[in-house]
């Protein structure tokens, strides 16, 4: 594997425990169990942001279906392509309610500027600094927005979409001919195939 590539390794008797149990989608279409998303998620963070990520796969049990490895690609691929698809819209929302925030925020301060030139000569200074200091503190929330908080979840954009667009590899470890019977999702035949399967039209770094 070349220095610019990072390999993701996790190790599983069977493929489902990588799902969600008790989601009832297709096969193709179930959520990650929390548990792998962590993992993969968290490995993929402290890779280089240049690196080219890819997933490799230990199995406990021989090949089954001659389609698992596209199979488990696919549904891997549509669950980050998801969770980037849902973070774009939440830092759609975020800018959203950073717009209105802002205009509301700029509103109240200009109120309190003119309130604290209208009041500050009567009623004394304390009063005219608290009008200015509640205007300046409702601008808070909008700049929070617009300096922090939407980098995090644009950085997790990047991130979901390399893991959206990674090549998966399955490597099988175990001796029960018979386990792919039990795991899923279930084939009707067993098909002889090599060893090391790559999802077609992906490359694994060596």
């Amino acid at each position: 594997m070349s220095a610019a590539s990072e390999l993701i390794e996790i190790h599983v008797a069977e493929l489902r425990q990588l799902f969600n149990s008790i989601d009832p989608s297709p096969f193709e279409e179930k959520d990650l169990d929390p548990k792998a998303e962590e993992f993969i998620v968290g490995w993929a963070r402290e890779a280089p942001l240049q690196a080219a990520l890819a997933l490799r796969v230990y199995l406990d049990r021989p090949a089954g279906d001659l389609e698992e490895t596209t199979a488990l690609t696919e549904a891997v691929h549509q669950f980050f392509a998801g969770r980037e698809q849902v973070t774009r819209r939440r830092l759609k929302q975020m800018f959203r309610v950073g717009r209105i925030s802002l205009a509301i925020g700029i509103l109240f301060l200009g109120i309190s500027l003119a309130a604290g030139s209208l009041v500050g000569e009567r009623l004394g200074g304390m009063l005219r600094e608290g009008l200015l200091i509640g205007g300046w503190v409702a601008m808070w929330r909008p700049l929070e927005i617009f300096l922090y908080d939407w980098w995090p979840l644009r950085a997790d954009i990047r991130l979901f979409g390399r893991l959206s667009r990674m090549p998966i590899q399955i490597r099988y470890t175990g001796s029960d001919a018979e386990a792919w019977r039990q795991d899923w999702p279930a084939v009707s035949a067993r098909q002889p195939r090599a060893p090391l399967t790559d999802a077609p039209g992906h490359r694994l770094p060596q």
